[in-house]
C-alpha cells in the first residue's frame, strides 16, 4: 500500500512557520502582512475558498480584507478599485476570486494586477519569470504540490512525469516546473489532455502521474506502474445517499490506484490545503520585497 502525501500536515507546518516570521515581524514593531481578496457575486464555492483564505490570514497573524461586489459589477468598478489595491502602502498582495461575471473580461483584470503583488501567481510577467526560472510568484496549487514534494523528499531528478490536464492555473505551470533545473524538477515531462490518444499509454510508464482534470475516480490502479508517486487535483463533488447527500472525489481511483503506488496524495487533506498555505507563503514573500518595508 502506498504511503499518505499528507497536504493537512504539511500546510500546518508551513503555516506555524510563518506565524513564527510574523511574530518577528510585530516584535519589529513593523505593521503584519496584508492579504486583500476580491469576490464578486455569491459563487458558494468561491465564497467557502475565499472565507477559508480569511481563516488562514487570522491563524499566522497578517490582517486581511474581504472586499465583495455585486454580480452586476462593472469592469471599471472592478478596474478602479485594482488600480486603488496597487498603488497602497498598506496591501501586500491581493487576489481577484475567479470565475468572474460575464461581463468582465477575466484577462483584462488580471493584467491590471501589479506583479509585485500578483500573489495568485497568474499575471503573465510572473508565468513568464517562472518558465525562464526567475525569481516570482509561483501559482499557489503547482508551488503545494513542489512542496508536498520536497518535504517528503519525492526524487523526481530523471524520473518520468506525466500530467494529466493542460489549465493555465495547474497543468501547463506544472509541466514547465517540473522540467526545470531544480528540486523538484529535471523530470522528463509529458504533458497530456483531452485530445491525447490513448492516454494509459503515458501513465503506465510515468514515475510520477499529477493530475488536474475534475473528472472523479478518472485515474485507476490499471492505468500506473507499480510503485508511482500519484499527486491527485481533482476534487469533484459527486452525489450519493449519505446524510450530506455528496462526496468529495478526486481524479484518481483511491484504493485501486493506493494499492501499486508508492506515494498518493487523499483527497480531500492532500493538495487543497497546501495551495491554501502557499498563497500564504507568497503573501509573505510579497510582503518582505514590498519597496513599503525597505
Amino acid at each position: 500500500m502506498a504511503e499518505i502525501l499528507d497536504g493537512l500536515k504539511v500546510s500546518k507546518e508551513i503555516k506555524a512557520e510563518i506565524k513564527v516570521e510574523v511574530q518577528k515581524i510585530l516584535e519589529g514593531k513593523k505593521r503584519a502582512p496584508h492579504l486583500v481578496a476580491i469576490l464578486v457575486g455569491n459563487n458558494g464555492a468561491s465564497k467557502a475558498y475565499v472565507n477559508s483564505k480569511v481563516k488562514d490570514c487570522e491563524e499566522v497573524g497578517f490582517r486581511s480584507s474581504l472586499l465583495k461586489f455585486p454580480s452586476t459589477v462593472s469592469e471599471s468598478e472592478l478596474l478602479e478599485k485594482i488600480d486603488e489595491l496597487n498603488k497602497s502602502k498598506e496591501v501586500d498582495g491581493f487576489i481577484v476570486q475567479l470565475p468572474l461575471p460575464d461581463q468582465i473580461d477575466q484577462e483584462k483584470i488580471i493584467l491590471a494586477i501589479d506583479p509585485r503583488k500578483d500573489v495568485d501567481g497568474f499575471h503573465p510577467e510572473n508565468f513568464g519569470k517562472m518558465a525562464l526560472e526567475m525569481d516570482t510568484f509561483l501559482p499557489a496549487t503547482p508551488f503545494g504540490i513542489l512542496t508536498l514534494l520536497e518535504r517528503y523528499n519525492i526524487e523526481t531528478k530523471g524520473k518520468d512525469c506525466v500530467i494529466i490536464g493542460r489549465s493555465k492555473i495547474v497543468g501547463r505551470p506544472m509541466s514547465i516546473l517540473m522540467g526545470r533545473k531544480d528540486f523538484p524538477g529535471n523530470s522528463t515531462v509529458t504533458l497530456t489532455h483531452s485530445y491525447t490518444k490513448d492516454i494509459e499509454e503515458y501513465t503506465k510508464k510515468a514515475d510520477i502521474v499529477i493530475t488536474a482534470l475534475g473528472d472523479p475516480h478518472f485515474l485507476k490502479g490499471d492505468m500506473i506502474k507499480d510503485g508511482a508517486v500519484i499527486v491527485d487535483v481533482g476534487i469533484t463533488r459527486v452525489d450519493d445517499d449519505s446524510p450530506k447527500g455528496y462526496y468529495l472525489a478526486g481524479d484518481v481511483d483511491f484504493d485501486s490506484c493506493a494499492a501499486k503506488a508508492s506515494w498518493i496524495t487523499p483527497v480531500p487533506g492532500g493538495v487543497g490545503p497546501m495551495t491554501r498555505a502557499m498563497l500564504m507563503k507568497n503573501t509573505i514573500i510579497a510582503y518582505k520585497t514590498s519597496v513599503y518595508n525597505d
